[in-house]
């Protein structure tokens, strides 16, 4: 249930998109369009019906996905009791602790997600078949397992795995099949620096979480190894999808354009550099946060024009 007449700035509206964190969509809609790309470079044509379906059930997904993990969240207590999150990056919406919004609310709003992104399937599997069912069932699992009882990925160390897979090689791959009919390796091959990449955006914003995170037992990876070995895991990422491109390139034949993405090495440096001066100062961490996201979506951009222009 929605609760707007507890604040006069916000419409209806804009809560709703503040409590699906819209602003992150990009980060799925990304993957889609280089797998549509690459099925044109393949192809020579895109069906705008399909692309149009996929991005509405990844979409879809990912709002089920970011309004379930704000409602188990509350239910823990990680929310109630995180008092370091940074926004938009961390902490969830925060509009159940803003009184905007009751959990019976993120439930409905939850289920409308899934609702969404089920007709988009049905539409899917008229238009290619019943194998694009096997990704969009993976999609919808790790969408709720991974802040679900009883798997809670994300406490496990299986979370930041997850959501490589869900928002980097399975939009890319599925993408691609639902335009070309065939399953291929090259769309997984070139979802790989986008995984890395949103890992790393998954790994940064666990940094001002920290103290809610091990409170709870939401044992993710920085959680597990400590500020200091998580900083080092940080720079890790950030230093291996650079490589990824160089190694796409020679020997792996991809066009030289892709290289421009090694542009995004100015802001990893100032990001990790942020990260190892401030791994214990979380309100210091937005810089960090916001680059690792912008450098996602750069990279993403990079690849798709990339592969159109040459």
């Amino acid at each position: 249930m929605l609760t707007p007449a507890r604040v006069t700035s916000e419409s209806m509206g804009q809560i709703l998109l503040r409590t699906l964190r819209a602003e992150f969509f990009p980060a799925s809609i990304l993957p889609v369009a280089l797998g549509a790309v690459l099925a044109f470079k393949s192809t020579g044509r895109i069906d705008w019906g399909l692309l149009t379906a996929t991005i509405l059930g990844v979409v879809g997904l990912h709002g089920a996905g970011n309004v379930a993990n704000d409602y188990f969240d509350h239910k823990s207590g990680n929310d109630d009791i995180n008092q370091t999150f940074i926004r938009p990056f961390t902490g969830g919406s925060r509009t159940v602790q803003q009184g905007l919004i009751t959990p019976r609310g993120l439930v409905a709003l939850s289920l409308g997600c899934l609702a969404l992104a089920v007709l988009a399937a049905i539409y899917l599997v008229f238009q290619t078949g019943v194998q694009v069912l096997l990704l969009g069932a993976v999609g919808v699992l790790i969408a709720y397992a991974y802040s679900a009882p009883p798997f809670r990925l994300s406490a496990r160390g299986w979370g930041e795995i997850v959501i490589g897979l869900n928002f980097g090689v399975l939009p890319v791959w599925g993408s691609y099949f639902v335009q070309t009919g065939e399953w291929s390796r090259i769309p997984v091959l070139w979802s790989l620096p986008l995984m890395v990449l949103i890992v790393a955006v998954l790994v940064v914003n666990q940094f001002p979480d920290f103290t809610a995170d091990e409170m709870v037992a939401k044992r993710n990876w920085v959680v597990r190894l400590g500020r200091d070995r998580g900083a080092v895991l940080y720079a890790l990422l950030m230093c291996t999808w650079p490589m990824m491109l160089v190694l796409a390139v020679w020997p792996g034949g991809a066009p030289k354009m892709i290289l421009l993405a090694l542009a995004g090495l100015l802001p990893a440096v100032a990001a990790v550099r942020t990260v190892f001066k401030y791994r214990h100062r979380p309100d210091k961490l937005a810089p960090a946060c916001a680059l690792t996201g912008l450098l996602h979506a750069g990279v993403g951009l990079v690849l798709c024009v990339s592969l159109l222009l040459s």
